[in-house]
């Protein structure tokens, strides 16, 4: 009778060897490859080997790529450094430099207001007084009117000192005529005001103003005829009323000057010859009261909103071709001072005084006129508070 298993019964010896004959013999199929269906599920051997080596070899390419990306990476990332390294250093010299230059500058425009200091009045704190010169071109004086290089000596042919109170915006304009006799500021000499532009330039002519006033003149401006003309044209002219015919003609100067009384547009070389009017009564007087007169029809066209947009040819011009004593730390202030201009019509004044006996051609200032005029346009502060509570 022979043995069998029963389900869930103890395992035999034999079976166990069974089994195993059973796997060995499928494996030798495998190889053989007489098992078609295991091999084309599983694969062969020497298949399993290729991919494994492939994967491999994928693994290392991947590998050394990516270390061959860092070391370009790297490299780049250290030129970059190098490059930008470089680069804040130049920098840093050249900032360095920069602010050495322009700390040099800006003690030395200390120095040289510290200097100043003791000859500027503080009653004269609370306005910036500018002194503009209109510079003539000294052609007109022939082969006597030239300097030891043969080049024209040059005259300020206008001379207006604009002062604005700080506070207020407020303009005044005092005028001081060409023929104004003076004395020279360090020497024992008297000229005329308009001559000593000659020898000492604007600062003699500031100073000799400064005496003559008893005022402290912060600034000066020079501007030479053509340049004012290009000013007045870029402003598109001005309107003003001209009080009587002018006629006046000078071959030899090319002058020649032609208007009629009445309201008049002047262009910028009209507005030239209108300034440089003097005509047969008043003489330089009445050129400068003309010059007043001129100063507020310009100021009433600056401060109008269609002047605005000219506004950036303007400045282009005064930085390119005006003269000024204002330096570059002045700005700010300067700035200031023009945000906060009043739009009312500017106060004026000329020095007060009398022609020469003899001499029509020198205007002989009266020193006790001009005591009681700068004391009413410049009154203490006090004085100028009350004055201000009045008038409300």
């Amino acid at each position: 009778m022979s043995r069998t298993r029963r389900p869930g019964g103890p395992r035999y010896p034999e079976d166990d060897r069974s089994r195993a004959s059973d796997i060995s013999a499928r494996y030798r199929r495998f190889e053989s490859g007489d098992d078609t269906e295991r091999r084309d599920r599983y694969g062969s051997a020497s298949a399993t080997k290729a991919n494994i080596e492939r994967k491999r070899k994928a693994l290392k390419h991947k590998r050394r790529m990516r270390f061959l990306r860092f070391l370009i990476f790297l490299f780049f990332a250290t030129i970059f450094l190098a490059i930008a390294g470089f680069l804040c250093t130049v920098l840093y010299h050249w900032g360095s430099g920069i602010y050495a230059e322009v700390q040099v500058r800006h003690d030395a425009y200390l120095a040289k207001q510290a200097a100043r200091a003791p000859e500027l009045n503080p009653k004269f704190d609370g306005y910036t007084n500018v002194l503009v010169m209109g510079v003539d071109d000294g052609a007109s004086m022939g082969d006597e009117g030239l300097d030891e290089n043969g080049e024209p000596l040059k005259h300020a042919d206008t001379i207006l000192l604009l002062s604005v109170e700080n506070d207020t915006g407020k303009l005044r304009i005092l005028t001081i005529p060409r023929d104004t006799w003076v004395s020279v500021p360090g020497t024992g000499d008297e000229n005329r005001i308009a001559a000593l532009y000659e020898t000492g330039g604007a600062p003699a002519v500031v100073r000799a103003a400064e005496q003559l006033l008893d005022v402290s003149i912060h600034q000066y401006v020079t501007v030479d005829m053509k340049t004012f003309a290009e000013l007045v044209d870029v402003l598109g002219g001005v309107d003003l009323y001209v009080e009587s015919n002018m006629d006046y003609d000078d071959p030899e100067a090319d002058l020649s000057i032609h208007f009629e009384q009445g309201y008049q547009h002047l262009t910028g070389e009209q507005a030239v010859k209108y300034l440089r009017y003097r005509g047969t009564d008043l003489g330089d007087v009445g050129r400068a009261k003309r010059q007043q007169q001129f100063v507020r029809a310009l100021y009433e066209q600056v401060m109008q909103v269609r002047a605005v947009p000219k506004l950036p040819a303007i400045a282009d011009i005064l930085q390119t071709r005006v003269e000024t004593s204002a330096e570059i730390f002045d700005s700010a202030h300067l700035a200031n001072v023009l945000r906060h201009m009043n739009s009312a019509a500017p106060e004026s004044w000329m020095v007060p005084g009398a022609l020469a006996e003899g001499d029509d051609t020198i205007w002989v200032p009266d020193t006790q006129g001009i005591g009681e005029g700068i004391a009413k346009l410049f009154p203490p502060p006090d004085a100028a508070s009350q004055e201000t509570e009045t008038s409300k």
